[in-house]
């Protein structure tokens, strides 16, 4: 991850889009009493209707957008997903899967396509996904891609009501999850709000040597996992570490980083409703609540140990064989889902099962539960 000092000026209509969720954001804080959590700005940043981030019509995903993700940079990494549900769904017998918040529609894609090759499409694959502009590029993609199975994937509001048999799915979820801020004051965690001064938002004054986050929402999101899933496995994979790194006394900023067209730097406060705000996972605590919500922890590895567990090596021959001209592309793309300078180790994936005996295939080189 790199930073950047410059950031680029967003346009006129940005700009014009961004100033409507100031003011709300700005009411907000008026109503209560001049201040809100973080919490709250970032929700709002992030989820306010028709106006934050992730519910706006903009473009996040790609060379176009403000960050590229794992199945955005290799069909490679979505085959091997493909293989570790498929192993789940052949020793339940059938089932389907559900994917949580499905971005550019790359990963269910390029997923579906893998299991329809190798003849082990699930019965059903269900999208939760809360943005009206990416459900429809979702739909489009899809679609287009396997006209066959189409009337197999539906489009969801909220989690399904009658608990599924099969695989969870949810990439780069948890980090878009809104985090309070805390600082450490004379050894007691204070909890950061955002104001409203000089015409623009600022934190509260809290002088610390310390300041970190946490996900308060984490228990009750693992406990409605654990109530959608009759049999199966729940699969999360997004950037993070475990408690004692996360909370480590060197990481005294936290973890916030935000991402603007390609930049990286850790001002969440500035072009609300343009740019991504996220936080990394504490994968000691999405543990916890897994367990407390009555899952089997299975697995826990870093990305790179998960993909080479499900076949990565043989999948990059395979198609490096069905397009030799490829060989630098694919090679890179490799690279940089695995080294560990790049994805492979700041990415984890960590499993749960329910009612499910079977080990998971994609911790089968390395299970590190006991960093946890």
């Amino acid at each position: 991850m790199r930073f950047s000092d410059t950031i680029p000026i967003p346009s006129r209509e940005a700009q014009t889009h961004s100033a409507q969720l100031v003011e709300r954001i700005r009411e907000a804080i008026i109503a209560n009493h001049g201040q809100i959590s973080f919490r709250q700005f970032m929700h709002m940043a992030l989820y306010e209707p028709q106006l934050g981030y992730y519910v706006a019509g903009l473009n996040k995903f790609g060379a176009s957008g403000d960050f590229v993700t794992a199945p955005e940079i290799s069909a490679l990494f979505s085959q091997c997903l493909a293989q570790q549900c498929a192993q789940i769904l052949s020793d339940l017998g059938g089932g389907s899967i559900l994917e949580l918040g499905a971005g550019s529609g790359r990963m269910a894609t390029d997923l579906l396509l893998h299991l329809q090759n190798q003849q082990q499409l699930p019965e059903h694959y269900y999208i939760l996904e809360l943005s009206p502009d990416l459900r429809a590029r979702q739909q489009a993609l899809l679609k287009a891609q396997l006209p066959n199975f189409f009337e197999h994937i539906h489009w969801l509001d909220h989690l399904p009501e009658t608990p599924l048999q099969g695989v969870i799915v949810a990439n780069e979820v948890l980090d878009a999850m809104p985090v309070e801020l805390f600082s450490l004051v004379d050894g007691e965690r204070v909890t950061r709000y955002v104001q409203w001064q000089h015409e623009q938002f600022c934190f509260d004054a809290a002088p610390s040597n310390y300041t970190s986050e946490y996900n308060p929402a984490l228990s009750a999101w693992m406990a409605s996992l654990a109530e959608s899933l009759a049999v199966g496995a729940i699969l999360l994979i997004d950037y993070g570490y475990e408690a004692a790194d996360y909370y480590h006394p060197d990481r005294n900023q936290g973890t916030l980083i935000c991402h603007y067209q390609h930049r990286v730097h850790d001002n969440p406060l500035i072009y609300p409703g343009l740019q991504d705000i996220t936080a990394s996972v504490d994968f000691s605590a999405v543990a916890k609540a897994g367990l407390e919500a009555g899952l089997t922890l299975a697995g826990y590895t870093n990305q790179a140990a998960f993909l080479a567990s499900c076949g990565l090596e043989a999948l990059f021959m395979q198609a490096l064989n069905n397009a030799p001209e490829q060989q630098y592309a694919l090679a890179q793309q490799v690279r940089t889902l695995c080294l560990p300078s790049e994805m492979g180790e700041r990415f984890k994936v960590m499993g749960f099962t329910k009612a499910f005996t079977s080990s998971l295939d994609g911790f089968r080189l390395s299970d590190r539960r006991h960093c946890l």
